[in-house]
């Protein structure tokens, strides 16, 4: 923790410049947050208090202070095929059904894309990457590319790497699933080329104009907008849903819900997952 206390009028501050900087709103009640995880960079900029490292932020010209603030406020917890309800979803009905549509129509090879929003170091991803691999076999058969964005630098660069701790390995996947899909280089465990190829991983928030590919069959958007107010969720979801495609499904976290806020959506049952596609007619 940092030895300094924050004050009252200092978490004010640095709670609208995080909100501002990345979308994250935390309360009053959330100054140790600012004290342990900002103390590092307050030691590395020689800093007297949490206004002079504010100060020192706003006025880097660089932006890697910016940066480096993102890296250690946002919330970067993840493992392979977290919560596995989804991943079943996926393996079960939506890849399935949607290679038996489009392969009616005439596509080849078939075209899937899926979007991780605030894809953190890869896990969602690449399990992603596992389920299609696991559920169409020869992926060089299939047009299949998976989008990850994340708005931490550091977070984006690791999952792009593709390379895993032994502790984030055994964090959702079996040793046969290790055995399969990735191969080991020195202590650390790397996913296999054929897997890595299908991803790729950029820069972005969330709450902005996103510059991607206009229109994505799945998106994973999971207990993401739980750290954000109410107007910047709807914010976040009508975002998503202008990338979202005709009969795409958005998947968001198991205590998340659109009711209310967001009507353009409906919600759609799979076992136990909860899905959501847009309203026919919809904008």
């Amino acid at each position: 923790m940092s030895a300094t206390p924050i004050s009252r009028d200092e978490l004010v501050a640095w709670g609208r410049y995080v909100h501002e900087i990345c979308g994250v709103s935390l309360d009053g009640s959330k100054g140790y947050l600012f004290e342990t995880r900002l103390g590092v960079l307050m030691r590395e900029t020689q800093s007297g208090g949490f206004a002079e490292l504010l100060h020192k932020t706003k006025r880097d010209a660089t932006n890697a202070l910016r940066r480096k603030v993102i890296d250690a406020m946002t919330t970067n917890e993840t493992s392979f095929f977290r919560d596995r309800a989804p991943f079943d979803l996926l393996r079960h009905k939506l890849i399935p059904e949607l290679v038996d549509r489009r392969s009616k129509s005439g596509l080849r090879p078939v075209p899937i894309r899926i979007l991780s929003a605030a894809c953190s170091t890869g896990q969602e991803a690449y399990s992603t990457a596992i389920v299609l691999k696991e559920t169409l076999g020869e992926l060089r058969n299939y047009d299949a590319r998976i989008l990850g964005l994340d708005i931490s630098d550091h977070a984006v660069a690791r999952a792009s790497h593709g390379y895993f701790s032994r502790l984030e390995i055994d964090r959702g996947l079996t040793p046969a699933d290790v055995a399969r899909h990735f191969e080991p280089v020195g202590d650390r465990w790397k996913i296999r080329d054929e897997l890595r190829a299908t991803a790729l991983f950029r820069h972005a928030n969330l709450l902005e104009t996103l510059a991607t590919p206009p229109f994505f069959d799945v998106i994973f958007c999971r207990n993401v907008a739980i750290y954000f107010t109410e107007p910047d969720r709807i914010r976040l979801f009508r975002t998503l849903g202008r990338a979202l495609a005709p009969g795409g499904a958005l998947i968001i976290g198991s205590t998340e819900s659109l009711s209310g806020i967001c009507p353009e959506f409906e919600p759609r049952r799979y076992l136990r997952t909860v899905f959501y596609q847009k309203k026919e007619g919809s904008p």
